[in-house]
């Protein structure tokens, strides 16, 4: 039995889809019953489970020979990398009870840095963590997923400009579509890591793009001129708590593109194995455009 937690994300529901096409057991594990609905559809078992209830993730892993893990950063906490942590400690607790299982833990490039990256210590904390107590190991690095563009989508449809907190917006970065991550991890959950070494898979799409490639996608999806603009350093943290972020998460996502815009975050020289996804730019863009209801 595969288990996938997360399944109702974007990389998730590939993992699992990807699972089921190859006729292989998923379960799915959601937090209510309205987001297993589809998976339900696909032949997905459905469970409800909650990372931060050791009880239940210890439920949805019985039986289970493979894991897909994913701790997200939680939204709505006024201390969300305090959060994530406990998810990520808990869900390292459990795991060491399973020690024939094959864990697939979703990672960030940038995840072997131990300082000063913001969002991505988190990973990297659950990195050590899960290192400690998994004994089968698949780290899944991807870099910044195009569907993340979605946040500034709308402004950049109300006023010809896209804000971007890349700098300088000519310079191209890695990024990879959130399908194209799903359907490694199915590739890796499959070719199932029996050794007792942590297996580190790098994801980027086979190209990589600037915020000027990203204007330029969206121009084209909406027939419209849209130019990318670099917002102010000092813009970040307003925009970010406008965007309904608290203070302390809008403070690790400046502390992120600080790392990202100094060159640190990329993909880790000479460790590990590299995967390029198929989906373009305009591809993942062009689909974003009538997904937010825009026209």
């Amino acid at each position: 039995m595969f288990v996938i937690f997360g399944a109702s994300g974007k990389v998730g529901r590939t993992s699992a889809a990807e699972l089921r096409r190859a006729g292989q057991p998923v379960r799915a594990v959601v937090r209510n019953a309205a987001q297993g609905e589809p998976l339900a559809r696909i032949g997905c078992e459905i469970v409800l489970g909650d990372l931060t209830d050791g009880a239940s993730v210890s439920r949805a892993l019985d039986g289970a020979h493979s894991v897909q893990m994913l701790c997200p950063v939680p939204r709505g906490e006024a201390a969300p990398a305090e959060a994530m942590r406990r998810m990520i400690d808990t869900a390292a607790q459990v795991l060491r009870v399973y020690p024939d299982l094959h864990v697939v833990a979703l990672s960030d490039y940038g995840a072997e840095l131990d300082a000063n990256t913001g969002i991505t210590m988190l990973f990297h904390h659950l990195e050590a963590r899960f290192k400690e107590a998994v004994r089968h190991l698949t780290l899944l690095r991807s870099s910044e997923h195009m569907q993340n563009w979605a946040r500034v989508v709308p402004v950049a449809l109300a006023t010809g400009v896209l804000p971007s907190l890349h700098h300088p917006v000519d310079r191209k970065f890695p990024m990879v579509s959130a399908h194209d991550v799903g359907v490694v991890a199915s590739q890796v959950l499959l070719d199932r890591n029996t050794g007792n070494t942590a297996r580190v898979v790098s994801v980027e799409s086979n190209q990589r793009y600037s915020p000027n490639d990203v204007a330029e996608a969206l121009s084209e999806a909406i027939n419209r001129d849209v130019i990318a603009q670099a917002l102010p350093r000092d813009q970040w943290a307003p925009a970010l708590l406008r965007a309904g972020l608290a203070t302390n998460h809008a403070q690790l996502i400046t502390d992120l593109y600080d790392a990202t815009n100094a060159g640190r975050i990329d993909v880790e020289a000479g460790i590990g194995e590299r995967r390029f996804g198929a989906t373009t730019l305009r591809e993942a863009i062009a689909a974003l455009v009538p997904a937010l209801g825009t026209h």
